[in-house]
């Protein structure tokens, strides 16, 4: 039991040191004005968050959940419907695999002309890129689901409800949070980029922004801490598939 917590325990940190260690490095080949090194940069960021960083971090938190929370509620239900029923797959699925290879990137400017230069665009960009995974990969998923449970749903006389409820989510499940943690890379990259148009607070603009300062230790800070926030949102996303999926 102790052998399996320490294995764990170094299993954890085995990729932070690695990375300390090669950052500490460049800090020494480049020199510490252009790369400040890790202890440096730490303190750095402990210093900003005793002042209103704290405010950029919860923009960017609160921008990327509720990206996340949109596009289950979405991606979910047209998913399944999509998967369950050949008529709406032939319907839905050729938009979606029209819309699915675009850069949702070049999205931006279309959506702050819609729906204004606030949070509403640079949440609907984020959930344009993570709804579209989480749809085909429910799609997929309820399509995949052993047809004999499906039967054995249907001779038990399970309403649609129930089939969806009892069968389908929990077989789908596993995978959607698969294709979350896929989609969350590309959707935190994206929502770095549109942090820099028009907003006040955000991770993405204080980077941007120390770096046009010539403030590399508030930039690499900020580095961090959008690092931190990513390993943190993954991590939720971990223990939310343990409690919901106890069988993975």
């Amino acid at each position: 039991m102790i052998k399996d917590i320490l294995l764990k325990i170094i299993k954890g940190f085995y990729g932070v040191v690695i990375i300390v260690v090669l950052w500490h490095l460049l800090s020494i080949l480049i020199g510490s004005n252009m790369v400040p090194s890790p202890k440096t940069t730490i303190y750095e960021l402990l210093r900003l968050l005793k002042n209103d960083f704290i405010y950029h971090i919860l923009y960017s938190m609160y921008r990327i959940l509720g990206a996340i929370l949109i596009s289950l509620i979405i991606g979910i239900p047209v998913g399944i419907a999509i998967g369950m029923s050949d008529l709406i797959d032939k319907i839905i699925s050729p938009v979606v695999y029209l819309l699915y290879p675009i850069p949702k990137i070049a999205f931006l400017p279309i959506f702050m002309v819609m729906f204004g230069i606030d949070d509403k665009s640079k949440i609907i960009l984020m959930v344009t890129i993570i709804v579209f995974q989480i749809l085909i990969v429910t799609r997929d998923a309820v399509k995949e689901t052993d047809k004999d449970v499906l039967i054995s749903a249907r001779v038990m006389k399970f309403t649609k409800i129930d089939t969806i409820i009892k069968v389908i989510i929990p077989s789908i499940a596993p995978k959607v949070f698969s294709a979350l943690r896929v989609s969350i890379g590309i959707a935190i990259s994206a929502l770095f980029f549109s942090e820099n148009y028009a907003t006040k607070y955000g991770i993405g603009y204080y980077i941007m922004n120390a770096w046009s300062m010539v403030d590399y230790k508030g930039m690499f800070a900020g580095v961090l801490a959008l690092s931190i926030m990513s390993l943190i949102i993954f991590k939720i996303i971990d223990l939310l598939e343990k409690k919901i999926c106890p069988w993975v």
